[in-house]
């Protein structure tokens, strides 16, 4: 996998001058930022020659995430967050803002580089065009909700929700397979389109903040239920 351009925003130079010839040795173009606003710029002139971007959250002059929500502004391009900062509230706030995945310091670099080409290829599938075999697309609802496959709309109780791509790619699995029981391992398959390393953090994040959007009372889910120790499912019966 060489040719694709890297964006890493690394205030620690240590750490750059690790990551960066290392990922180069790999055949990654490697730019590098060292504070927020530097990143903001860089990605702004290029914002369509980056393939993924690297992003520690604790920045000088901008912090991560203020960065994160530029790119986000603009682009779908994959971002990697890397944090020393390894609390579930840094994980859910990292991902809820549109990162891709989550690498905690200490990291090893084989792990970096490996969740780096997942994230890529997951972006590069992503982008293909849907196959002519492929059904055509509906609208299906399910009690208050209104899913629309052609315009990745959605709706509960008539009023329109703001999904992410990994949370509407969540729903579509449940709503095209109502009442099936899915497990962890099989969402992260398919809809990081990755094997899953047993990293529940991921899962725990997107399930809670899509049923925050869908549910009246995300405690007492009325659409998607947890079998504890299996998985999850949506309940049939909406009546």
């Amino acid at each position: 996998m060489s040719g694709y351009r890297l964006l890493l925003v690394e205030d620690d130079r240590s750490i750059s001058e690790m990551v960066g010839p290392y990922l180069e040795k790999e055949g990654y173009d490697v730019s590098y930022a060292y504070d927020g606003v530097e990143a903001e710029r860089q990605f702004s002139q290029s914002p369509s020659g980056y393939d993924l971007v690297i992003l520690d959250l604790m920045l000088p002059h901008k912090n991560g995430m203020e960065v994160l929500q530029t790119i986000r502004a603009t682009s779908l391009v994959p971002v990697l967050i890397l944090s020393a900062k390894d609390g579930e509230v840094d994980k859910a706030l990292g991902l809820g803002f549109g990162a891709d995945d989550y690498l905690s310091k200490p990291f090893s670099l084989i792990e970096l580089t490996a969740r780096i080409k997942a994230a890529i290829r997951r972006a590069n599938y992503t982008a293909q065009p849907a196959a002519a075999t492929t059904p055509k697309a509906q609208r299906i609802h399910i009690g208050g909700l209104v899913v629309d496959m052609d315009t990745y709309e959605v709706e509960r109780d008539g009023i329109s929700v703001k999904l992410t791509s990994k949370e509407f790619g969540i729903l579509k699995m449940f709503v095209t397979h109502p009442g099936k029981v899915f497990t962890k391992a099989q969402i992260y398959a398919s809809v990081w389109n990755d094997h899953y390393y047993g990293d529940e953090n991921i899962i725990n994040v997107h399930m809670r903040r899509l049923r925050e959007k869908l549910e009246v009372d995300p405690s007492n889910p009325r659409y998607i239920k947890t079998l504890w120790g299996i998985g999850y499912k949506l309940e049939v019966d909406q009546t």
